[in-house]
């Protein structure tokens, strides 16, 4: 629940700028909803309506409210869409490194005064039809949103919420089991070693693991101090204390210190009648809504800082350099929208300046995290960083940005280029995501929290017209904002991170005498029996909340589920007799999408594992023709972007069966999508392996991923490990696994070091690839089209064309096919990997889709998450996450466990939870529960272009969806019981990422080149 400002490989702007369009029918009922309203301020349910705002480029109007009794900001964007978003949120400066804002989101969701249950929060996960419901902590703001299509469901989960931010128990015993405490690793031993425990705590060892994350906010303890860590650092979290952790939410938990937001299609006056009961007993008051500030600036200020050393890239090359600039306030808008687009003209792309210059040079692998367009607070800046720099190399970095900003300037920005970025953010409107409301809360927050207007940053069209005017009157505008803030302004931040072989180890011994200080002043207090006896009682009471009374929460019904859904509208043609198209014709806003699935046949191991390479590479080399540069403006010309990669589905009705294929997509304006196919053969067919710079390109990208690997493995550990425990379950959990996962990883690491003959093979194999998919393109490809119903006669027309142009191309491959062949016995796997937490797996085979003896795993796998692994793996071994799943279509039920301090605990509890859910007599409402948890899943909204696409994709028919939603419908308890005994009489393979332990002396150990 703490997702703080996400790393990046290279930034993009992070507005998104609409095209007017045409005022439609669900506008114009957006009006009508507004139209009721009391005029400019007058009030509403203690509320003042201060402003109204038409955003017709998005189909909305903004409406910001004041609470006249609190002064709480309250801004509704109303639009036609049933998927309602809710979000309350406050100002939390954090004062220290200690986590109290991130600390105090936990605790706070852990029981409230109307609802007085152990930790509501998780108890409503399966009490609801939510689509969307988290809470996140950013470096000075925190935020509670969710989002549902159920209008029931929307007032339920909004009075939780409300509760829980405003009138938190904030008990001493949530404290302790969410933030930090001294222990015993196993309170039921009489001798157990005492030792830091709390959920945060785990969580944020773990974080501090992702190397990416630990430049960054590194980078931000430096260049701006005032904006401390708000996540916690593990060796400040310990002096955190309760008491601090109250005073901080009275300080800044009030509605004056609250901005409140609510989208969709829902009636506002509803929504102003429920908050202003809920603020009522609240007056106005004085709160800290500091917007902090960077360093000041005066010449070129430099800071080094020690970081571990990356074992997946060469150890020569392991320095990480960043140089920054500040830019305008960010309350202008206008400016701030062409310094973000200047920045990603700067560094997007393979044939952006900085990248042609840091990394296609050899001076670097890839982007530092901080690396783009960002705000501080009100500050702009824009920064250019590179990761894994030699030692001597990195006096140069800076030299060589500068450098190449003074020949951008010189050369001009290609107007090309800039016309290219506009229509990628004119598709951004037409392209109906289902999340827009989301998406558009989470845009907003940041600058609302400091001080940016969001009614004025609604206004995407103004801004973006405004910007045209200011280039057609100043061709050199863009340029001169580069050089005034950057090539003209001495006053820069040199960030650096160096290489420490050590730090790692030095991190354990700091903890390991931090715990022998923190356990010697707790023993002046107390014994060490009182510690475990404290233990024991927090055991007992995370206990008893299993099994409490939760008749105080809301909740839905299996009755508000429909038997049926709307099924979408479907048809199928074949081309020229020959290729089959699955039609979508719908509401589309002038757009068509399409997706097509290559078939391979016959594809050896070698060579799958080699498909997610050669598909970045065919995005990188370019032709004979052109440049990645050139074929890269072109996308963003015609476009919306084009894709490829690596496919794979089981059969509905049978595991062992499997399918493969390469997946080819893009989408366009109508009129444009003769411009995706071309790009689409293009890029496939003639992609330039035997270019002299191809080999360079492929090494280049190779070093590029593995520099990711190992902060990749950190931030979804469970996933991989997930993966590695299913592959050997069926062909194809092995082939997803090759394709993504940990041996993925091994393959690109060993191709980082490999030599020219080395590589002169690889580019060899991935030719081979290249002429079986262009033979399977003309010979066995199946095509989805979405487009408007007005578009399909010309859609025809194009893809008769396309295919034409591809025919007769390629060749099939004729090496035999690569068989699997299931393990003879369950495996145990660990990889050692540089972690501080632990990341474990346990999977078993099941059965297929279609059938009927394996619905009712997707209602235990939900039983037992909620009801058994939570609180057992989460709450009690102080896990930041575990859970079970069910693989429906992949025939796998698993268990997991996340950042996790005591894998050997997890993996025990894992190993009993199928004979555990076989013994217990579940209620019917927790069967309930189940049902709502499996059918958020399966009833959440989505995007136009992902209508019908299970079918598709996947091969599953309407049929056979109608017919398992009407099964998990009426799975009984004796169904699950039945089925939690099957699957306990199976044996699973189980995976452990992290550091060895003495129990796992017999294991399969697995090196990937750490």
């Amino acid at each position: 629940m703490f997702p703080v400002r996400a790393a990046r490989r290279i930034c993009r702007p992070r507005c998104c700028v609409w095209q007017r369009t045409p005022l439609s029918r669900s506008y114009a009922s957006v009006n009508d909803k507004l139209s009721s309203l009391p005029p400019l301020n007058s009030s509403l349910h203690g509320f003042t309506l201060n402003r109204i705002k038409h955003v017709p480029e998005l189909e909305l109007a903004a409406a910001m409210f004041r609470h006249e009794a609190t002064g709480a900001e309250y801004l509704h964007l109303a639009r036609d869409d049933s998927n309602n978003v809710f979000s309350i949120g406050f100002k939390t400066n954090a004062p220290d490194a200690t986590g109290v804002p991130h600390i105090l989101e936990h605790v706070t969701l852990c029981g409230s005064e109307k609802y007085p249950v152990r930790d509501p929060f998780f108890k409503m996960l399966p009490r609801s039809l939510q689509n969307f419901m988290n809470a996140f902590t950013a470096s000075d703001y925190t935020m509670y949103p969710f989002a549902t299509t159920n209008t029931q469901d929307f007032k339920n989960l909004m009075s939780v919420y409300l509760d829980a931010t405003l009138n938190p128990l904030l008990k001493k015993s949530d404290f302790d089991q969410e933030a930090w405490r001294i222990g015993p690793a196993d309170p039921l031993q009489d001798k157990s070693e005492l030792v830091f425990k709390g959920v945060v705590y785990n969580e944020m060892k773990g974080q501090l693991s992702d190397a990416s994350y630990l430049f960054y906010t590194e980078y931000l303890r430096n260049i701006c101090p005032d904006m401390n860590n708000s996540g916690g650092d593990p060796k400040d979290m310990t002096n955190l204390t309760y008491d601090q952790l109250r005073n901080f939410h009275k300080a800044h938990y009030h509605p004056s210190n609250a901005k409140i937001m609510t989208y969709g299609d829902q009636p506002v006056q509803s929504h102003l009648e429920f908050i202003s009961k809920q603020l009522e007993h609240f007056k106005s008051r004085i709160v800290d809504k500091r917007v902090v500030s960077p360093v000041a600036l005066d010449g070129t200020k430099s800071v080094q800082v020690s970081g571990p050393r990356d074992p997946l890239m060469p150890q020569d090359r392991q320095y990480k350099i960043s140089r920054s600039w500040y830019g305008c306030n960010a309350t202008d808008l206008d400016e701030s929208f062409a310094l973000q687009l200047l920045s990603s003209l700067l560094l997007d792309g393979y044939g952006s300046a900085m990248y042609r210059a840091l990394i296609e040079s050899g001076l670097g692998t890839d982007f530092t995290p901080n690396t783009g367009y960002d705000t501080l607070g009100l500050q702009s800046v824009l920064t250019v960083g590179l990761n894994g720099v030699a030692k001597e190399d990195t006096s140069k970095v800076a030299q060589v940005i500068i450098d190449t900003m003074n020949k951008t300037v010189e050369k001009g920005f290609d107007k090309g280029k800039i016309e290219g970025i506009l229509h990628q953010l004119e598709l951004a409107l037409k392209h109906k995501t289902a999340r827009l409301g989301m998406g558009l809360i989470q845009k907003l927050s940041p600058g609302w929290f400091s001080g940016v207007d969001p009614m004025e940053s609604l206004s995407w069209n103004a801004i973006v017209e405004r910007f045209q005017e200011k280039l057609s009157k100043d061709g050199r505008y863009l340029e001169n904002l580069l050089r005034k803030y950057c090539i003209d302004n001495n006053n820069t931040f040199t960030f650096v991170m160096a290489p420490d072989e050590g730090y790692n180890e030095t991190l354990a011994s700091e903890e390991a005498d931090r715990l022998v200080q923190k356990v010697d002043e707790a023993t002046k207090q107390t014994s060490v029996e009182d510690l475990r006896d404290r233990e024991l009682a927090l055991l007992k009471e995370q206990d008893a909340g299993t099994s409490e009374n939760l008749d105080s929460l809301p909740t839905l019904r299996v009755s508000d589920i429909p038997r049926r859904k709307p099924r979408v509208k479907l048809r199928e043609s074949a081309i020229d007799n020959h290729t089959k198209v699955q039609w979508h014709e719908a509401a589309t806003n002038g757009l068509t999408y399409f997706t097509a699935l290559s078939m391979f046949k016959n594809l050896p191991d070698d060579l799958r594992e080699l498909v997610p390479l050669f598909c970045d590479c065919v995005m990188r080399i370019g032709t004979r023709d052109k440049t990645m540069e050139e074929i890269e403006d072109l996308i963003k010309l015609k476009t919306g972007g084009i894709s490829f990669g690596y496919h794979s589905t089981p059969s509905p009705s049978d595991t062992l069966r499997t399918s493969e294929s390469m997946i080819l997509s893009g989408f366009a304006l109508d009129r444009n999508i003769p411009d995706v196919y071309e790009l689409l053969c293009m890029v496939l067919n003639e992609t330039d392996f035997d270019s002299p710079n191809a080999q360079k390109m492929v090494k280049e990208l190779v070093t590029s991923e593995a520099a990711g690997a190992l902060d990749a493995i950190a931030s979804s550990g469970h996933s991989y490990a997930m993966r590695y425990a299913e592959a050997g379950l069926t062909p194809f959990a092995q082939r997803v696994e090759q394709t993504r996962g940990l041996t993925q990883v091994k393959i690109i690491r060993s191709l980082a070091d490999a030599g020219d003959d080395a590589l002169a093979h690889l580019i060899h194999k991935l030719k081979t690839i290249q002429v079986a998919a262009a033979y399977n393109m003309s010979n066995d490809m199946r095509i989805a089209l979405t487009c408007g119903a007005d578009a399909t006669v010309s859609n025809e027309k194009a893809l008769h064309n396309f295919l034409s142009a591809i025919r007769g191309r390629g060749k099939p491959i004729s090496a035999p096919t690569s068989l699997w062949t299931p393990p003879s016995s369950p495996t145990k796997t660990v990889f050692p990997l540089p972690y501080q937490v632990y990341y474990s797996a346990l999977a078993i085979p099941t059965t297929s889709y279609t059938d009927p003896q394996g619905v009712p795993n997707a209602i235990l796998a939900k039983l037992l998450t909620h009801k058994h692994l939570h609180h057992e793996i989460r709450e009690k071994g102080g896990a930041y996450g575990g859970g079970a799943y069910n693989q429906a279509l992949g025939g796998v039920f698993g268990m997991y466990a996340y950042r996790d301090p005591s894998p050997e605990n997890s993996l025990r509890t894992m190993q009993k939870a199928l004979q555990w859910a076989a013994e217990r007599k579940w209620t019917d409402r927790e069967l309930e529960e189940a049902k709502l948890s499996v059918f958020q899943g399966l009833d959440a909204p989505k995007s136009v272009n992902q209508e019908g696409m299970e079918q598709f994709l996947r091969g599953v028919t309407v049929e056979d969806q109608d017919l398992r939603r009407e099964k998990l419908l009426d799975v009984t308890a004796s169904d699950v019981i039945h089925a939690a005994e099957r699957l306990a009489q199976k044996s699973g393979n189980i995976t452990v990422l992290g550091q060895k332990k003495d129990y796992m002396s017999d294991w399969t150990t697995v090196d990937i080149g750490v």
